[in-house]
């Protein structure tokens, strides 16, 4: 497969495969690889259409993009740099994406203050060295974030231990490629175990 050049998105599935749209190159920013990609979208294929996406740390759009290119009906990204955010708007106007919208803003007072209906798929995929899984993880919780059987989707480096998770959610897969560890989890009824 091939891999992404520095400095552009290749998307790889979907209505826009095969696009390839400039991303800002900046320290501590990791598109996801086409490889993960791929593994990650095979899973959501039979839940992916016509869904809601909360992507919290939007970066290059790799993920995001990907959903909405692969018929999600609405996908809101959420990145804090307003560079990175900028070009991010630019790629979804190039792309028609109008189920896309992008906001500036840092996720936890972003979450804080909004409200929407609850999502069928979130992505986090958050600095490694932040410290934000945990607190975004129970934000969205505690929110209402998430709708019962919604996807949650974490990106952390290969040693970083999986979260504990909320009582009625649950680890559905686990791997690893190169130096990242990816999971999916899912969300069942509070206070049951969903499974």
């Amino acid at each position: 497969m091939a891999r992404t050049e520095p400095g552009r998105l290749r998307i790889i599935g979907g209505c826009w495969r095969g696009r390839r749209l400039p991303v800002v190159v900046q320290p501590g920013l990791r598109p996801t690889t086409d490889r993960i990609r791929e593994t990650l979208f095979n899973w959501l294929t039979p839940s992916i259409e016509g869904s809601r996406v909360l992507d919290c740390f939007a970066g290059s759009g790799a993920l995001g993009l990907e959903a909405a290119s692969r018929g999600a009906g609405s996908v809101t990204m959420i990145e804090r740099n307003a560079t990175v955010a900028n070009r991010l708007k630019a790629n979804v106007l190039e792309l028609g994406a109008d189920q896309v919208t992008v906001h500036c803003a840092d996720v936890l007072e972003w979450l804080g203050r909004t409200s929407l209906a609850p999502v069928d798929h979130c992505f986090l995929d958050p600095p490694f060295r932040g410290g934000l899984l945990v607190p975004v993880l129970e934000q969205l919780e505690v929110g209402g974030w998430l709708a019962v059987g919604a996807q949650v989707y974490i990106e952390i480096a290969k040693a970083t231990p999986l979260p504990d998770l909320p009582g009625h959610w649950w680890w559905l897969r686990d791997k690893h490629a190169g130096q990242v560890r990816y999971a999916l989890a899912r969300v069942g009824t509070p206070n049951a175990a969903g499974r």
